[in-house]
């Protein structure tokens, strides 16, 4: 999908570079004749690896909900050797897309929750907050979503917006950014990324304003995710993913906050404790020390695994 988390200064990076690649897929234990899916496509670096796991009785899914991930994709898969089918979806759709290919049961699962930045930054939706654009952050037409982030900034009420600051974004000066927002949409509608920056940075202290991160990233993230029901949608995944798993199959997801991390580890433990599978990871795989170097982003990254038991 994806799907990514990454806050405005990723705008810098110039190429997607794949997070976990070989720890992700080398995870999902695949066979040459194997049913899998990558949930979250995106530009395709764990799926080219995975499709050179498979042969010709192997099928491959791709999911993402761009379209463009997609139309890229059905180049670079054209000479698989194993059945390849690419679907614009949701991956909270999963089930559904299983029926439409009449495929009942899957061998692995894989979903890298991170998203490409240089896919979303400068189309016009207001996914960054260091460029100009309307405020809208939905990853499919905007025309289909029940609401947007301008919506959010300039109708909700006060407590609602600080309660999506605080509990999506972990943001601590969620109540101080709330009420700022409230006050300056009396004067005027919040449109814009640039507008909604502004009312950020004026109501937050000086040294939140000159800290590491810059003091818009949890606001937006925050947004962000409620826009796309991203946590709904990440539950439902998991839960259809371990309905779709063949007995010793593997579900592998690649989180990049704490929040997606909580949800994975705690869905992982009731399965667990419910004895319908077994967390294979007791402690998240993160990346190396080159791998950081190599790639920044990558440093929040945390994979865990999850493996189904017989007769579930």
């Amino acid at each position: 999908m994806r799907h990514v988390y990454a806050c405005g200064l990723c705008l810098y990076m110039k190429t997607h570079i794949t997070v976990l690649e070989k720890e992700a897929v080398d995870a999902l234990k695949l066979t040459n004749a194997a049913t899998v899916v990558d949930a979250t496509l995106g530009a395709g670096g764990h799926a080219r690896r995975i499709t050179a796991a498979l042969g010709k009785a192997g099928t491959f899914i791709g999911i993402d909900a761009d379209p463009v991930a997609i139309q890229e994709a059905k180049e670079m898969f054209k000479d698989t050797a194993c059945t390849t089918h690419l679907v614009v979806g949701n991956f909270r759709t999963l089930q559904k897309q299983l029926v439409l290919l009449h495929i009942e049961r899957l061998d692995a699962i894989l979903a890298d929750l991170g998203w490409r930045m240089e896919q979303f930054s400068g189309n016009g939706r207001g996914f960054s907050f260091l460029v100009d654009e309307p405020l809208l952050m939905t990853f499919g037409d905007p025309k289909t979503y029940p609401f947007v982030a301008r919506d959010i900034v300039n109708e909700w009420k006060e407590e609602d917006i600080a309660n999506v600051l605080k509990g999506y974004g972990e943001e601590r000066y969620a109540r101080r950014i709330a009420r700022g927002i409230v006050a300056a949409r009396e004067h005027a509608l919040i449109e814009t990324t640039a507008q909604l920056v502004a009312v950020i940075q004026d109501s937050v202290p000086a040294v939140y304003r000159h800290g590491r991160i810059h003091p818009a990233t949890k606001t937006f993230q925050a947004l962000r995710i409620t826009v796309n029901d991203e946590l709904d949608a990440l539950s439902e995944f998991v839960e259809q993913s371990v309905a779709a798993l063949k007995e010793g199959g593997r579900l592998a997801i690649i989180t990049f906050h704490s929040i997606e991390d909580r949800i994975v580890k705690q869905l992982f433990r009731t399965y667990t404790r419910d004895q319908i599978g077994t967390m294979v990871t007791k402690k998240p795989i993160t990346p190396s020390d080159e791998e950081i170097t190599e790639n920044k982003r990558s440093r929040s990254a945390k994979l865990r695994i999850f493996e189904k038991h017989a007769n579930n």
